[in-house]
């Protein structure tokens, strides 16, 4: 008995930050970076180590340079915490789990620590598998995200917004309102799948020399924002507004306001919290193309909309020409609850 299950990576559109302070958000799950987790019966329960789990290097230098980018934690932790998450819904559910033991193991094509949520990725495709393997059909679809963020923030204790785990289960394109009084009564949010049939052209930018762990930015986010410095508590319901305006305009067909939002969304953002020089230059660099460009989560990343082939001739000349890698996005189609997961 073998299981296989994916998520994908995911790019804020518009909102982000405000999903981890009953913000709202729009994103997408991007199809080119998938993660894969395999789980298959076996007499031990077992965690193999993917590719940064792994403790052996070339060099002295080779050592350091890991532990700078990507930190002294690999995957297996975030496995680790959404096993026991899982478990302990089950038994509070009053989920009965066969007594039956797996290995399980994962491959993440996840561009590292530049803003496309591949540690939620990891999280929400072990829940997948481990749903499958024990065939757990119960847990309402619209919790799922929730109890995959559990995994990272209560558990691990990592700052995050519930953002990437909502699209990563969702899939497709979603709007996602965390207004706190909803959110606090039901344990999630209310989401909704938006048409991507009509959206303008999309890109995605990167550059993994400007990899950044996500945590340390949220960290001091949250310590701002329960400070309740003003200009913080402001800058949240304005993200949210943002991301408010362009689900009323994909809804309505007004793509044209589009790129307009997301230079919005970026330029707030550096108002407030002071970007790096090196990721305000990627934003630069695609706006002189004629491109519109946010960052697609907390740094390293960017996304956007262009006019025509001609415009993203140039977007992709001139990024490359400071060592980004760019491409047309593909989005997956919506996931379909009754099938869940697939």
């Amino acid at each position: 008995m073998l299981f296989r299950t994916r998520s994908y990576a995911r790019a804020g559109l518009l909102g982000n930050p405000s999903d981890g302070y009953y913000g709202k958000t729009i994103a997408f799950s991007i199809e080119d970076f998938p993660v894969d987790v395999t789980i298959y019966e076996s007499p031990e329960l077992k965690i193999e180590p993917g590719d940064v789990d792994m403790n052996h290097f070339t060099s002295l230098h080779e050592m350091v340079n890991t532990v700078q980018h990507y930190g002294y934690y690999g995957g297996i932790r975030l496995i680790k915490a959404t096993i026991k998450v899982f478990a302990h819904y089950c038994h509070d559910a009053g989920i009965e789990l066969p007594e039956r033991n797996f290995t399980i193991r994962y491959f993440s094509t996840v561009p590292r620590l530049v803003g496309l949520g591949g540690s939620s990725a990891i999280c929400t495709a072990t829940f997948k598998a481990l749903m499958k393997f024990y065939d757990v059909r119960t847990i309402p679809f619209e919790l799922i995200p929730t109890l995959c963020w559990r995994a990272e923030s209560e558990e691990l204790g990592i700052q995050c917004g519930m953002q990437d785990r909502v699209i990563q289960v969702y899939e497709g394109m979603a709007f996602m309102d965390f207004g706190e009084q909803f959110f606090t009564a039901h344990q999630h949010g209310r989401y909704e799948w938006l048409d991507t049939s009509r959206l303008p052209r999309l890109y995605l930018a990167y550059d993994p020399n400007r990899a950044e762990f996500s945590g340390i930015y949220h960290r001091k986010l949250r310590v701002l924002f329960e400070e309740q410095k003003k200009e913080i508590v402001a800058a949240m319901s304005e993200f949210a507004d943002l991301a408010q305006q362009g689900r009323d305009a994909i809804v309505a067909g007004n793509m044209e306001a589009l790129p307009g939002l997301v230079n919005a969304n970026f330029d707030l953002r550096h108002r407030v919290f002071k970007v790096t020089p090196e990721n305000v230059r990627m934003v630069e660099t695609a706006r002189r193309s004629g491109a519109s460009a946010k960052f697609a989560g907390s740094g390293g990343a960017i996304v956007g909309t262009y006019e025509d082939e001609r415009m993203y001739q140039r977007l992709v000349r001139d990024l490359q020409g400071i060592d980004c890698t760019v491409l047309r996005p593909c989005l997956p189609p919506p996931q379909n609850p009754e099938h869940f997961p697939a």
